[in-house]
């Protein structure tokens, strides 16, 4: 069959009619409500997308490799797997780093590392003098020390260092000046936005406006534009919302090759080199290898949205020092995604997409407009110095944790689908939980108070999912409530009854009962009969929100539970009541 005649089976079909089959299938249902996201960068992200969403937009055209960079500031896909070396002995870091190379890793990050001198620094690069490395930690001495090293070997592979170059403006022009091209001094770190909250868009205006102060500081110096553009690099943490965060790759390189045009810098010069981690604040103490899945995700964004470099974070660096299995896992993650998945072998596949191209333009404008805002307040420094990045911050941040704790946020194995025979605390290193904040806190600190009674003798309050009346609402309401009691470690039966007397003969700290609306008032009015005439005490709880509350309290339940409760002070409470002190 000849293409064109294929092509005539298929007619276009217009916007309005695809809106008149929603319309039909929604059968009255708000169209807003049920099929727009409303997201926090202020997006309303449509159920779909069109050919006709593009217009106008600028960067269509634009090739991978080539200005403004929003597809790639390379002409392939591939990017470096990175590896963090956190020992902070310099031969077993030399070690440690060699052996990630044998391994996968095309590129050392030393993290923890002291340098005191020049031969401090030849042993840890022993070995490694073909492998492009970075110095995260690296301090005004090191970056001494880097210059005069690399002066001497001009064949030296990249070297990078995590220097913030706004904290000494002048000693920063002065490296510029006289840094090898073969090191790139400063990085301009966007990462600590997202683990404090940040919005993908505020996360893209703070980091540009803190390198266009550093841009605008260099050429008051006197230091040549272009220098000072391939001096910096950018760090990025790649969260959970997968098409936002590969769009925030694309848009940040598109603007920052705007920034640097506007200082009158070269199309050579502009392109961004960014350097993207898994985010540390999705993290989980509990169901850990969860977060194996989640860095996987979050790495596909860092490549699809053309990262130069990537360090997939070790499953159980949350709460203690990874062990050789969690960083041979978190490095073959990478390897898996370049070898066997093949994701190095085009750049930008996302090209073309009418929703990802419509989230990197919209990121790309609105990201620009909050670098403006806190230009037109008179610059980074200030805005920070003034405590308006930590107020925005903190808004966005307060914002993420009301979902979390509604659990419209979820954290698989924590806040949802949590199992409640896991125990955490056997594995936890206390040393390693006063870190970076993390999103799921909230609900560990709640589980791990009451693994901390059970380890201290104290009894594990037994829940009763008491099941009875209505078939498809019991077992509905059931599950509600093992979710929502198993986020706190509660010893948890589920069991089915056909009579009251038969749910207040049984062994339980605190009744649940999973049953319709209908049918509560009877059913919790006869149990607190005959849980008083069994001389029992006994806590009941109804799971779901039924009009007859006030009559269900009177009868004598104890508490509802249902999606607009706050489990975090739900389960607080019934801790504190069922004796959980810890």
């Amino acid at each position: 069959m000849a293409t064109d005649k294929l092509l005539n089976e298929f007619p276009p079909v217009s916007t309005e009619a695809w809106e008149a089959v929603i319309a039909k299938d929604l059968k009255g249902a708000d169209y807003a409500k049920k099929l727009i996201w409303q997201t926090a960068e202020g997006l309303a992200v449509k159920p779909y997308y069109r050919a006709e969403d593009l217009a106008g937009l600028e960067f269509l055209d634009a090739a991978p490799g080539s200005f403004p960079y929003v597809r790639s500031a390379r002409l392939s896909g591939d990017w470096r797997i990175r590896e963090e070396i956190d020992t902070a002995d310099l031969e077993q870091a030399n070690v440690a780093a060699r052996k990630a190379v044998v391994a996968g890793a095309e590129e050392i990050a030393f993290t923890n590392v002291a340098v005191r001198n020049a031969s401090d620094l030849a042993m840890l690069l022993a070995g490694l003098q073909e492998i492009p490395v970075h110095f995260e930690n690296a301090g005004e001495s090191l970056l001494g020390l880097l210059i005069e090293r690399l002066k001497e070997r001009k064949d030296s592979a990249p070297v990078s260092a995590g220097w913030n170059p706004l904290t000494n403006l002048d000693f920063a022009a002065e490296v510029v000046r006289t840094a090898p091209v073969a090191l790139v001094p400063f990085t301009v770190d966007g990462s600590k936005f997202e683990e404090a909250g940040a919005t993908a868009v505020e996360e893209i205006g703070f980091t540009l406006a803190a390198v266009v102060d550093y841009l605008a500081e260099m050429q008051s110096r006197g230091v040549d534009i272009n220098r000072a553009a391939n001096a910096v690099a950018f760090s990025f943490a790649i969260g959970a919302n997968y098409f936002f965060q590969i769009a925030k790759l694309r848009a940040l390189r598109m603007l920052w090759a705007r920034a640097v045009e506007s200082f009158g810098g070269s199309a050579e010069s502009a392109r961004a080199r960014i350097y993207a981690r898994t985010s540390r604040w999705n993290e989980t103490i509990y169901d850990p290898h969860v977060n194996a899945l989640r860095a996987t995700t979050e790495a596909m964004s860092a490549v699809l949205g053309g990262a130069d470099s990537v360090t997939v974070a070790p499953f159980d660096e949350c709460y203690k020092r990874p062990d050789e299995a969690s960083r041979r896992l978190a490095r073959n993650t990478q390897i898996i995604l370049k070898r066997e998945a093949l994701l190095a072998q085009v750049a930008d596949p996302g090209a073309g997409s009418y929703c990802l191209e419509a989230i990197t333009d919209f990121l790309a404008r609105e990201g620009w407009k909050s670098m403006q805002k806190i230009e037109a307040g008179g610059g980074y420094r200030k805005a920070a110095a003034d405590g308006l990045l930590t107020k925005a911050l903190e808004q966005s941040m307060a914002a993420r944790e009301k979902a979390i704790v509604s659990r419209r946020r979820v954290f698989t194995g924590t806040n949802q689908f949590a199992s409640a025979s896991e125990k955490a605390l056997d594995r936890i290193d206390p040393m390693c939980l006063g870190g970076e904040r993390r999103g799921a806190q909230s609900y560990e600190q709640l589980r791990l108070r009451t693994e901390r009674h059970a380890a201290n003798g104290g009894k594990l309050p037994r829940v009763l999912l008491a099941e009875i009346g209505d078939v498809k609402m019991r077992g509905a309401r059931s599950t509600f409530a093992t979710n929502f009691f198993a986020c706190a470690g509660f010893d948890i039966v589920t069991q089915r009854f056909e009579s009251v007397d038969e749910i207040a003969g049984s062994d339980a700290d605190l009744i649940v009962l999973c049953s319709s609306d209908a049918e509560y008032l009877d059913v919790a009015t006869k149990l607190a009969l005959k849980l008083k005439a069994l001389g029992r005490t006994t806590p009941v709880i109804v799971a779901g929100n039924p009009e007859s509350a006030e009559q269900l309290r009177a009868a004598g339940v104890a508490d509802f539970i249902h999606v607009r409760s706050n489990p975090i002070e739900v389960l607080t409470k019934w801790q504190q009541q069922l004796g959980i002190k810890a």
